[in-house]
């Protein structure tokens, strides 16, 4: 699989395969390069109804410019724990930055999201977050805010009586549970549109069909939660320290 920066060649050719309507993991495929890579350069560049290439590669050299003096910086003030490349961590928590935006996250959000993800110990403190992310501890708030409210981080007081944000194997699971919930409320609505339209005519048949609809997805989703909740606590052959 080839490495280094997209040329503006591939560049131009996610803009023909986004005219062609492809998914990113086509175009991926058609380009040897991983999915990620593709979904990160459309969503930094104006997004799959936007992107135009030669915008896109001037944009990037722009970008290498401003930022390998910091990145350089960075990575000397800031090593990485064991043994990591630096850039290639980098690099990382940006694709997965990106995959979380493409998901329907805000960029703050994202941002927080993986930089829990990516620590070892699973949570941070607001402090922490804002000096990692060098950004404002009110911009951490408004982003923990979101994140607690889709129940994809959770606070707890440490020793220092001090708020850290956590992320862990059962955030997974109770999202998963959450968007369920949300999809009985859908489902409810649906059908209260069935009674108040009247059961006979075509927009209460449209409503009927989407209730039913949903209501076998949150059923699959809460069975399968449960059924997969054992594997997010099986622990993989890799050692802790």
């Amino acid at each position: 699989m080839p490495g280094g920066r997209l040329t503006q060649q591939e560049r131009q050719q996610i803009a023909l395969g986004l005219a062609d309507s492809l998914p990113y993991a086509e175009i991926a495929r058609r380009l040897d390069r991983p999915t990620s890579t593709i979904t990160r350069e459309v969503m930094r560049n104006g997004g799959p109804t936007a992107y135009r290439a030669d915008l896109a590669h001037r944009a990037t050299e722009r970008r290498a410019h401003r930022r390998r003096p910091a990145s350089v910086r960075g990575a000397e003030a800031a090593p990485q724990p064991h043994g990591r490349d630096a850039e290639a961590v980098a690099e990382y928590e940006e694709a997965f930055t990106t995959v979380l935006m493409a998901s329907g996250l805000t960029k703050m959000g994202a941002r927080v999201l993986t930089c829990l993800f990516t620590t070892d110990a699973g949570s941070l403190t607001a402090s922490e977050l804002a000096q990692r992310l060098e950004v404002s501890p009110a911009s951490v708030s408004k982003a923990i805010t979101f994140l607690e409210g889709q129940s994809l981080v959770r606070r707890e007081r440490d020793e220092r009586r001090r708020d850290r944000y956590v992320v862990d194997d059962e955030l997974f699971y109770q999202a998963t549970i959450a968007s369920a919930r949300a999809n009985d409320q859908l489902v409810e609505i649906a059908r209260q549109g069935v009674a108040i339209l009247g059961p006979d005519t075509l927009a209460a048949t449209r409503l009927e069909n989407v209730a039913r609809f949903l209501d076998f997805i949150s059923e699959s989703i809460n069975r399968a939660a449960e059924q997969a909740r054992e594997v997010l606590h099986t622990r993989s052959g890799t050692t802790r320290e």
